[in-house]
């Protein structure tokens, strides 16, 4: 054994790394998708894959062209996954000849991939499986394998961080032989309400450590929800993806993705038609939307030396003098939070500051004040 020397290189010669799918997935290595379960892992997985199938970016990321994806399922049959891909290419509008050819399914019903189990109490990598891997990948030209979950491919102890390094680490060569990505789905163990980090995934720590790349999703949590003016009953069906881990790249802003139900028509004499999960892309709304600088003025003149409380529970609270000149109910949501956050954004902004004046007691209170006056039409 002879160590290699190193020796310099141009660095505008070297080859930027091949990321194919915004900086999550990257050729040669493995990524994880993290999150509890119900969140909408394998929906937001399946719009994955006819997002790079097809090339287009249908939940923000731009898919580095139109590229070969294997998708492969180990828990649901195969109707249900092709039911899922169908209604995605409805709601998001694919043709089908969009795909054809680049996108292959699998359910572990029918094709199971069992890559690593314990034998005799010792950890052992089925290297014909990982060969058969290497070679359909290569047959097909698959560019991005998603692996959902990755607890369906094997059957070592979740808790051993040796057997996990072993099953990641066996998947990242059949990256490394490949040239593809691969996208492990795991999920985090029981967060009691807590979100999920990159310290989340269920079992041992390796598994974390031997990716290169992590995303977590939570659901928007109720306090969020509120800012955004969305009813308690509707936001779980909005979902964060955070960058937890990017060992190659700098960490992304939070995205974010809605799940909806899509019909498929398929309704017969006895059995209504399927609602299919899908996930589409969602930006969080403008605090300040529908409120521009004339707006700001004529709150400001509302307000100007009257002395309005700071707090909303108070009776004189400036939010009500608000609500009165942009038409909102004060006293109760939507209204009253789309107003809270008109302050805040207005206190940020300096358009108004919070001062203190005496009450009728002769006590200091805060209070809501003009600072820079709006520049109007």
């Amino acid at each position: 054994m002879e160590p290699s020397p190193f020796r310099w290189r141009d660095p505008a010669a070297i080859e930027p790394r091949e990321w194919l799918y915004g900086h999550h997935l990257i050729r040669k290595y493995v990524s994880a998708t993290i999150a509890p379960g119900g969140v909408g892992k394998s929906t937001l997985t399946i719009t994955d894959a006819v997002a790079m199938a097809s090339g287009k970016p249908l939940l923000g990321l731009k898919p580095h062209g139109a590229l070969r994806v294997w998708l492969w399922n180990g828990e649901d049959p195969r109707d249900e996954i092709e039911r899922r891909v169908i209604a995605t290419c409805l709601h998001h509008d694919i043709d089908p000849d969009e795909i054809a050819g680049k996108l292959f399914i699998d359910s572990g019903r029918q094709l199971p991939i069992k890559i690593g189990e314990l034998q005799n109490g010792k950890i052992t990598i089925a290297t014909p499986v990982v060969d058969a891997l290497v070679e359909a990948i290569r047959d097909l030209g698959v560019d991005v394998l998603i692996i959902d979950p990755f607890v369906s491919v094997h059957s070592l102890p979740e808790n051993d961080n040796g057997a996990m390094d072993a099953a990641v680490k066996a998947f990242a060569l059949v990256a490394d032989r490949t040239g593809c990505a691969i996208d492990l789905v795991h999920h985090s163990r029981k967060l009691n309400g807590v979100d999920a980090d990159i310290d989340a995934a269920r079992g041992g720590s390796a598994i974390a450590g031997a990716v290169r790349a992590a995303r977590v999703l939570n659901v928007m949590s109720g306090e969020v929800a509120k800012t955004f003016a969305i009813a308690e009953s509707d936001r779980r069906s909005y979902v964060r993806v955070d960058d937890a881990k990017a060992n190659l790249a700098p960490p992304s802003a939070a995205r974010w993705f809605k799940l909806s139900g899509e019909p498929l028509g398929n309704a017969t004499s006895d059995r209504p038609e399927d609602f299919v999960a899908v996930a589409e892309a969602w930006t969080p709304p403008d605090k300040l939307e529908g409120i521009g600088a004339d707006e700001l003025l004529a709150v400001q003149k509302a307000v100007h030396e009257q002395c309005y409380r700071e707090h909303f529970k108070a009776n004189e609270w400036a939010g009500h003098a608000v609500g009165r000149v942009l038409g909102l109910n004060s006293r109760a949501d939507p209204g009253q939070q789309k107003i809270k956050n008109a302050i805040k954004a207005w206190i940020a902004s300096g358009a108004l500051v919070i001062d203190t004046a005496k009450d009728s007691k002769g006590n200091l209170r805060p209070i809501i004040e003009v600072g820079e006056w709006a520049d109007a039409s």
